[in-house]
């Protein structure tokens, strides 16, 4: 075997290896998150030693030799920073946060906490063994492990419906800053906006916060609706988008419509439509637009996220901006732009009719005309 083909063998391998033992890294975080690290060293104010992470375990007896060994991996990935302390002539490690471990902390203002214990649960997790099989066989993974779909699941267990509420929720504040930020001008003319799909209405909430002129309405399954709390210029609603959807000026969705198959996205679509009051009305998707080749911050999540909705969703799938075109034509959108934002979605604008109140000459962010 010649040298050079040698080396791509040996890379080769270790490539593989890399990619088999990648959930080592997801179960090192969660290990992270479950002990609360990031939360211990924020609280005192600057890098701490190993000991000083133990005191702040809710444990007794916490095992120092694994913690070390946990720290030395995140360490590794850039979670936390690491560097040696003189203490008395002699040295102790001390252990840092990063810009990447501050997303760790469970009560900051923006945190993948409870986004990281729900895709990291068993309840999530269980499904992916399956995978193989359903390409096999046909249906979803997630059903085939739990015997129900994840809607039907969440309304059946309030314990799940409660962390996958929570994840939507940290979801909806992580990115609506930049929506806000990308879409501003966008939210000025409108009277009435219906989040559908909106949860327990924290990106409504934000927006009516920052627009106080917008009537704001959050629609969502009644199960959802029922653990809402109440946000001041927001009403909520309950129902099924399958069947109706609450009359609006403009009609917001952030990560449905990538739950669902062409079919049911026209029916949605469809429904979207008749929901709008006036011909300046407007459809605002906040969904992933994957590119192929790639290669920004997020594209890896991207396609990450177009298995997960094939492992956890029946027909639910992430969208070239080709597939999203003719979606939308199917439903008979006279036009459509794709304004992108540093994060891991796009928003997507799509008018039913030729006439609107946006100057879309000067938006800016990544827009295409269709």
């Amino acid at each position: 075997m010649e040298p050079k083909e040698t080396l791509a063998m040996v890379q080769g391998q270790a490539e593989i290896w890399q990619h088999m033992f990648s959930f080592v890294d997801s179960m090192a975080l969660k290990c992270a998150v479950e002990l609360r690290i990031a939360d211990i060293i924020h609280c005192y104010g600057s890098a701490i030693t190993l000991r000083q992470i133990a005191s702040g375990i809710n444990s007794p007896s916490p095992n120092i030799s694994h913690l070390a060994r946990i720290m030395r991996s995140l360490v590794r990935k850039n979670i936390f920073t690491e560097h040696h302390h003189p203490v008395d002539g002699g040295g102790e490690t001390l252990y840092g946060l990063t810009q990447t471990s501050k997303w760790l902390l469970h009560d900051a203002e923006l945190s993948l906490v409870p986004m990281m214990i729900l895709q990291n649960h068993s309840w999530l997790l269980t499904p992916w063994h399956c995978l193989g099989q359903s390409i096999k066989e046909g249906g979803t993974a997630f059903n085939k492990v739990h015997g129900d779909e994840v809607w039907d699941f969440a309304s059946k267990n309030p314990d799940f419906n409660n962390i996958f509420n929570d994840a939507m929720a940290c979801t909806a504040k992580n990115v609506m800053r930049v929506i806000l930020a990308g879409y501003e001008d966008g939210f000025g003319c409108m009277g009435s906006l219906a989040d559908v799909g909106g949860g327990t209405g924290g990106m409504i909430a934000e927006i009516v916060k920052a627009h106080p002129h917008i009537k704001g309405i959050n629609f969502d399954l009644p199960h959802v609706i029922a653990t809402a709390p109440l946000h001041e210029g927001v009403t909520h609603v309950g129902g099924d988008m399958f069947d109706a959807i609450p009359n609006a000026d403009a009609i917001f969705m952030k990560w449905v419509l990538h739950d669902w198959s062409d079919e049911h996205c026209i029916n949605i679509l469809k429904n979207c439509r008749k929901a709008i009051q006036q011909k300046s009305g407007k459809v605002i998707i906040v969904d992933i637009v994957v590119e192929k080749d790639g290669n920004d911050l997020f594209d890896e999540i991207r396609m990450a996220f177009d298995l997960l909705m094939m492992v956890h969703t029946i027909g639910g799938k992430e969208r070239t901006e080709l597939e999203w075109k003719k979606l939308l034509e199917e439903v008979g959108f006279a036009r459509y732009k794709i304004i992108k934002i540093p994060t891991i979605p796009s928003i997507i604008v799509a008018y039913p009719y030729n006439c609107c109140c946006e100057d879309v000459v000067g938006a800016t962010h990544g827009l295409l005309d269709a």
